[in-house]
């Protein structure tokens, strides 16, 4: 049971998670976008779109890393809830909790979306799929946009 968001930490039961977390990869190195393809192809991506989340690519991979998840899954979801970036409010790309919640940051709404799908039982074990049918039930069409983009991201030639 969720009890209350305050200063940055979630607290949720007796245990505290931050938001933040610690900016690395699973391998407890951080992503650079020099080398790691899938860092260039996301920011390629990002500039092709206009995005203003190109410049927080790496971050994007650092959390998938992190919380075993599709490194397409969060930038294809903010896709379609705010147009890459384009179109958010206080810091939440993902439309969380219909747009109502703010983030102190990007990065922090970055990690709480990726800590929660990996640690929610609502979101826990899921592939990407059954994780976007979750996250938005009442839209049957809801995963195939944002797997669309999912795609499209994949698809970006790594330079």
């Amino acid at each position: 049971m969720l009890l209350s968001v305050r200063s940055g930490l979630l607290v949720f039961g007796s245990a505290l998670f931050a938001l933040a977390g610690s900016g690395l990869a699973a391998s407890g190195t951080p992503v650079d976008c020099d080398t790691d393809g899938r860092c260039r192809s996301l920011k390629s991506f990002f500039a092709r779109h206009g995005s203003p989340l190109q410049t927080m690519a790496a971050v994007f991979i650092e959390k998938a890393d992190q919380y075993g998840l599709d490194w397409r899954l969060l930038p294809g979801i903010a896709m379609v809830e705010s147009s890459g970036g384009k179109h958010s409010r206080r810091n939440n790309v993902f439309g969380w909790n219909s747009g109502r919640t703010g983030f102190k940051t990007v990065a922090a709404g970055i990690d709480f979306v990726a800590s929660r799908f990996a640690h929610s039982p609502i979101y826990r074990g899921r592939t990407s799929r059954g994780i976007l049918a979750a996250y938005n039930p009442a839209r049957e069409k809801y995963p195939p946009k944002v797997i669309h983009f999912m795609e499209m991201i994949e698809k970006v030639p790594v330079r």
